[in-house]
């Protein structure tokens, strides 16, 4: 099966492929920005509970795709959405070798800290968080440079835990699963004997009541194992697969191909995969924009726009 970095190449450098679409693919659709929305009733969370979620994920900061300036954008268009909570999927750092220069974190967190929602802002890692950490991937413990600089921007960051939040007096339980790829490349400098450092069973035992549960979960895959007990999932990593030709995603980062692709779907709970904002292996996009996705939770279904 031909992977998503060969896929990406050959789309690139396909001659029929047209100069124009490869220059749109590169050139303009990496740098549009939209608001997709899903307003949705999963069955576990109650109908006149009403929630908005805003979901930044995929970032992959760098200059010139990712600048501080369009993060900044970013930053202050979902401001204006005006959600009740904001939360942050993971894949903060570059995901690509075709930069001019790599963000460091500690210049891409403090504007993420200009965030504002009155239920806060959150947040979980994603692989290349943990891949480009290459003193953590040797060590096999500790925090990653992208953590501690959520952190210190006054973000905090879910790894395998839970928190209760409330709104107009109304609980739900917001819970963050460690990454699932985490010491992937670390099987260049040492033996591994488990590749991920998520716990979804100890995520899920943090949640001491029957208020209704948000999972954050920056692959998607683990859908397959979320029990009913968890009204939603949210994911990103998959990129929409970064080319999505007719609702299709030709090459996906997944186990389950197009099932986890990109959008709604669901298993015993809802599952929503946002396309995220940056790119991964190569700075091209096509027919899947960069967004920012707003969630109505408790709400009848309307789809996309």
């Amino acid at each position: 099966m031909i992977s998503r970095r060969h896929f990406l190449r050959l789309m690139a450098g396909l001659g029929a492929f047209g100069a124009s679409t490869t220059a749109y693919g590169f050139g303009v659709e990496p740098a549009r920005l939209r608001v997709t929305r899903y307003d949705i009733a999963p069955p576990q969370w109650p109908a006149d509970f009403n929630l908005k979620i805003a979901v930044i994920t995929d970032l992959h900061a760098c200059d010139p795709w990712m600048s501080l300036d369009r993060i900044q954008g970013i930053v202050d268009r979902t401001n204006r959405l005006k959600a009740d909570v904001v939360v942050l999927l993971g894949d903060y750092v570059a995901g690509h070798r075709q930069v001019t220069r790599y963000i460091p974190a500690d210049e891409w967190a403090p504007v993420l800290g200009g965030l504002k929602a009155p239920l806060g802002v959150h947040a979980i890692l994603g692989n290349h968080d943990w891949w480009d950490d290459k003193t953590i991937q040797r060590a096999g413990e500790g925090h990653t440079v992208a953590r501690r600089a959520l952190e210190a921007a006054g973000i905090p960051v879910y790894e395998n835990d839970a928190q209760r939040l409330t709104k107009d007096g109304r609980p739900f339980w917001l819970a963050g699963l460690g990454d699932q790829l985490a010491y992937l490349p670390a099987r260049r400098f040492r033996p591994v004997s488990r590749i991920g450092v998520d716990d979804l069973s100890a995520t899920l035992a943090k949640v001491k009541d029957d208020a209704p549960v948000i999972l954050l979960a920056h692959e998607p895959d683990v859908a397959v194992r979320v029990p009913a007990r968890v009204a939603l999932q949210l994911s990103g990593h998959t990129h929409g697969g970064q080319v999505r030709l007719f609702g299709w995603s030709p090459v996906v980062p997944t186990r389950y191909g197009g099932k986890f692709a990109y959008g709604h779907s669901r298993e015993k709970c809802d599952v929503i995969v946002s396309g995220g904002l940056g790119c991964s292996i190569l700075p091209f996009r096509l027919g899947v924009p960069p967004e920012i996705v707003l969630v109505t939770l408790g709400a009848p279904a309307s789809g996309v726009v």
